[in-house]
């Protein structure tokens, strides 16, 4: 290797190391020593950063234009159902921090309590809790949920940083001291409104293993153009009314 480098020329090493891991591989120099790095998710910066300035743009558009919706919506939630407008609940977002998730109020007060009652009717396997007709939700609540509207106060979940508009949607704590090691892997990105799974057609019906394997596969694949797609997608589910 030194005499290569002392009459310049490009040497090149097979190692067995490299070649063990799925993982795209580079070498990174720190403080004049040189690192192997592994590449577990997405690491173009440039593309990242356009990332940002898309979410950020988006959302500042969408809150801009729709504030007249979310003031309407407000106000009929105040007026059937006893309680906040806004439900705040932590939820864990990029390496485990934790934040307070934004969404239109869609049950009756203290549902949370109550979920232990209807734990045996659980359609989900795996940490998450999901049942048909739920009885906790308010009429009210069940429009904004067919039509995805109680998930547009996110918007400002990500003009805060705390959220992305696409990336796996972020756990509870309860579900993630649950997950197996290779599940933590999804909370190596930003949490999103939207994902993979979310245009799924009877998302409901796919295993929760599936459902953190495709999260997976999205870290795996990422790009902004995927990023944009998986946005106006969304949007053509919202109109289709195609949420539970």
């Amino acid at each position: 290797m030194n005499a290569c480098k002392e009459v310049g020329v490009v040497f090149r090493l097979n190692s067995q190391l490299i070649n063990g891991t799925s993982f795209p591989t580079e070498i990174n120099i720190f403080d004049h020593i040189p690192f192997i790095t592994y590449q577990n998710k997405p690491s173009n910066e440039f593309a990242l950063t356009w990332k940002y300035v898309f979410d950020f743009s988006f959302s500042f558009i969408v809150v801009l234009l729709w504030m007249p919706i979310f003031v309407a919506i407000g106000l009929v939630i105040k007026l059937t159902s006893k309680g906040p407008i806004i439900f705040k609940q932590k939820r864990v977002g990029l390496y485990g921090r934790e934040f307070y998730i934004y969404k239109f109020r869609t049950m009756m007060v203290d549902a949370e309590k109550l979920q232990a009652q209807y734990m045996s009717q659980n359609e989900m396997n795996g940490p998450v809790f999901k049942i048909k007709n739920d009885p906790r939700i308010t009429k009210v609540g069940k429009f904004l949920r067919k039509t995805s509207l109680d998930e547009l106060p996110q918007f400002f979940n990500v003009l805060k940083g705390d959220m992305s508009l696409v990336g796996p949607r972020p756990p509870i704590m309860k579900e993630v001291n649950q997950y197996k090691p290779w599940q933590l892997r999804r909370l190596s990105m930003r949490p999103g409104i939207t994902c993979t799974w979310q245009i799924m057609p009877r998302r409901n019906s796919i295993s929760f293993e599936e459902w953190m394997k495709l999260d997976l596969q999205y870290i795996d694949n990422w790009s902004l153009r995927q990023d944009i797609l998986l946005t106006f997608k969304t949007v053509r589910a919202v109109i289709m009314g195609s949420g539970q």
